[in-house]
């Protein structure tokens, strides 16, 4: 079984309160928890201690990143934690800096990650309708993926050393909701994964 770090990095306004995020991350640690895991779940915007969450980042097998997409990419609350947490991290904890040795200046930027048997997955929710993902048709992401548009996301795992588990999306969150359906997709999506991540070696 593994050790899983569940982030929210939901930041709650008046508008759009977090309930949807805040459920996919309980969903999450009530799934995986009766699979026998060890969770430890982090809501951003209730406060965190910045020494335990990297000790939780060491601690993890797995960290699961839950947030809504707001304009194109975190929300501050989640970019202020990484801000913090991550540099915090940068004494060898989560990484050796910035990857770079004094007898190679220009060389193996972002490659100094301590965090290379740990495995990260992105669950995100959109505004956006699944359509206007992977389509050339479609003007404003032009044929870009879920992934393409996160992919800072994803280079701040790669600088921490941490490989890529497969990213979940719920869609049309705002305009078009479908709880019972998205739900069902998670769960699905957690099951294939957390299979995927006990029979793949490290």
């Amino acid at each position: 079984m593994s050790n899983i770090l569940i982030i929210n990095g939901t930041q709650p306004y008046e508008f759009a309160p977090g309930r949807l995020n805040a459920s996919f991350a309980e969903n999450a640690r009530s799934a995986l928890s009766r699979q026998g895991h060890s969770i430890r779940l982090t809501n951003i915007a209730e406060g965190y201690d910045i020494e335990a969450e990297v000790d939780a980042h060491v601690w993890a097998d797995v960290v699961i990143m839950q947030f809504p997409v707001n304009w194109m990419g975190t929300p501050w609350v989640f970019k202020k934690y990484m801000d913090d947490v991550y540099t915090a991290g940068m004494d060898g904890r989560l990484s050796f800096g910035d990857g770079r040795k004094p007898n190679a200046q220009k060389a193996n930027y972002g490659m100094g990650g301590t965090l290379k048997n740990t495995r990260y997955m992105l669950s995100v929710t959109f505004n956006a309708p699944k359509e206007a993902f992977d389509d050339p048709s479609e003007p404003f992401f032009a044929g870009g993926s879920v992934d393409d548009l996160l992919r800072p996301v994803h280079l701040n795992a790669k600088f921490l050393g941490m490989q890529q588990l497969p990213t979940f999306a719920a869609f049309d969150v705002v305009k078009n909701l479908n709880i019972e359906s998205d739900f069902k997709r998670f769960d699905a999506h957690l099951t294939a994964v957390f299979d995927e991540a006990h029979h793949v070696p490290a």
